[in-house]
Formats: C-alpha cells, structure tokens, sequence
C-alpha cells in the first residue's frame, strides 16, 4: 500500500508525479499559445479597425463619385429625347417643303 502513497521531498511537500510534471509543462505551454493568439487577434481588430477608417474617409468621395454618375446616366435619355424631337421636326418640315415643291411645281405646270 505504501506504493500508492505520494513520496515526501525534503521541503516536506508532496513530490509531483511525472504525469502532474507533464500537465503542468502543457498548460504553462498552452497559456503562452492562448497569450499569442490574444495579442494576434488584438493586432488584427487593430489593423481592421484602420481599415475600417479609412474606407470611411473615403465615404464622400464616393457620394460624389456615385452622383457624377447618376446625373451623366440621365443625361444622354434627357438630351436624346430632344434631339429625336429637333429631328422630327426637321423632317416633317422637309416633308412639307417637299409637298411644298411638288404642288408648286404641279400648279406651274397647270397654268
């Protein structure tokens, strides 16, 4: 029975075992690594949060940039609509000079 008692070091504490010495290693080791990856997502909400930033300076620049091309996507249906019109026009006056010159032309030759 004495095999299952904890042998006794000179300081009088109990001896760790090399099972507690081991687990002891790997959670010192894995409190480094959760250190580690704490201080890289803190660097990585960092370096978003300047991404973020400067995206956000670059708002009104596009506003601008988004009207520039909402008014210029109108423009060519407002100023196609009068030039349709200005051709229309233009051709229902030469087909009246033309209707013009042919009923000249035919009441000349009546008389």
């Amino acid at each position: 029975m004495s095999s299952h008692q904890r042998s006794v070091s000179q300081a009088g504490g109990p001896e760790k075992t090399y099972f507690e010495q081991q687990r002891e290693v790997l959670i010192g080791e894995i409190a480094m690594s959760f250190e580690h990856v704490l201080a890289n997502i803190n660097k990585l909400n960092r370096s978003l949060e300047a991404v973020t930033a400067v995206g956000n300076e670059f708002s009104s620049v596009e506003a601008l940039w988004s009207q520039f091309e909402n008014v210029m996507a109108k423009e060519p249906e407002e100023s196609t609509a009068p030039e349709n019109e200005g051709a229309r026009q233009d051709g229902d006056e030469r087909q009246r000079e033309g209707a013009d010159a042919e009923s000249g032309s035919a009441t000349k030759s009546r008389s």
